[in-house]
């Protein structure tokens, strides 16, 4: 067995390659790039630097820090794809109304995607990450389960991995707690090159998602109409990019309660508004259904989240045709986000997931 290590440079990465190297040995890494490293990676002087030279600055650097674990590193130059596959699908879905979830996607197209292909191209058999989940094999199936840590779960970020990804996936840190992570890294004088977590998207790091947006050529958000339930106007939004379900701010709309984003209408470059009753629904349906398990025929009672900082709600799930399907929630959920995924599981077995649609 030949292990490839995803690096990244942070702490969980750089964990993972350790336990991975002392349990199976063979072992080298992988860093992909995206055109859109952080600053503090680019530049490790007070100098200016072009992005072509600090991604090199960054990359050697990597180098030096895995080959002091004796493991050998692979640059695998990812920014077309990245660009192509992961920025383009954020700037449309907010040109259509629905707020995407780029992790999710970056885990199956380019992670679990163009880099476990490459890392197989050159010997793997497995690709491990960092990740906070855990994979359980059986004799005819491959679940992932979440890990043991809920506080750093990150089984929703892998859930529309398909079963031929999963079985090549290795996920050292499931087990563990980050504290336990931490303390594995000062035992072995482990020391990451990025010291601080980031809960922002990659691409969008440190500024408003909505400023990066803007700064993409071609794309124009112009102000509209904001209307409620009624369809009453009552204000002007300042472009539909910088509201989603579920929002209060921003709407500057006076009113004895406070108003709370209902619904996005891209096509009449329309905010329709509402009171905080109007956000919960009782159903929505998924599309591109990624099933985990053998599709049923029928209904199956699941926990479904429909974001990530969702605890979850327990469900029916109905398979429909045409790969989607209907959530049924034993109780009203609130703000169901078009774009977003929605991850069903059973017990800790993530067993569907699929992208909330929208009207």
């Amino acid at each position: 067995m030949t292990i490839a290590v995803a690096v990244s440079g942070g702490i969980d990465s750089l964990v993972a390659a350790h336990l991975v190297k002392k349990e199976h040995g063979s072992v080298f890494g992988i860093h992909f790039q995206t055109g859109y490293e952080e600053k503090q990676h680019l530049h490790t002087d007070n100098s200016p630097a072009s992005g072509s030279r600090g991604r090199e600055n960054y990359a050697s650097r990597l180098q030096a820090l895995m080959g002091s674990l004796d493991i050998p590193l692979k640059i695998i130059d990812c920014r077309r794809e990245f660009e192509n596959r992961i920025v383009d699908y954020f700037l449309r879905s907010y040109a259509s109304g629905r707020t995407p979830n780029p992790c999710v996607r970056c885990n199956r197209d380019i992670k679990f995607g163009i880099a476990l292909k490459t890392a197989a191209r050159m010997g793997a058999t497995h690709l491990a990450t960092g990740h906070y989940a855990r994979i359980r094999n059986t004799s005819d199936q491959c679940k992932l389960l979440q890990g043991r840590d809920r506080q750093k779960d990150q089984s929703y970020f892998l859930s529309m991995l398909r079963p031929h990804q999963l079985s090549c996936a290795l996920f050292p840190l499931g087990e563990m707690n980050k504290d336990q992570v931490r303390e594995i890294a000062r035992q072995n004088g482990l020391q990451p090159l990025s010291g601080r977590e980031s809960q922002d998207i990659c691409f969008v790091r440190n500024r408003h998602y909505a400023d990066f947006l803007e700064s993409k050529k071609g794309r124009i958000f112009p102000p509209g109409p904001i209307v409620d339930t009624q369809n009453k106007r009552i204000g002007t939004h300042k472009g539909l990019h910088r509201y989603t379900i579920g929002q209060r701010r921003g709407i500057d709309c006076p009113a004895q309660s406070p108003y709370y984003v209902i619904d996005i209408d891209p096509a009449a470059n329309r905010l329709v508004v509402g009171y905080k009753n109007s956000l919960y629904k009782e159903t929505c349906f998924i599309q591109q259904v990624n099933w985990l398990v053998s599709k049923p025929h029928g209904p199956i009672e699941v926990r479904a989240r429909i974001r990530y900082r969702h605890a979850g709600a327990e469900a029916e799930l109905y398979p429909l045709e045409n790969n989607r399907a209907e959530m049924r929630f034993q109780n009203p959920q609130k703000a169901i986000t078009p774009g977003q995924a929605a991850v069903c599981y059973r017990n800790e077995r993530v067993v569907a997931a699929g992208w909330i649609e929208g009207k």
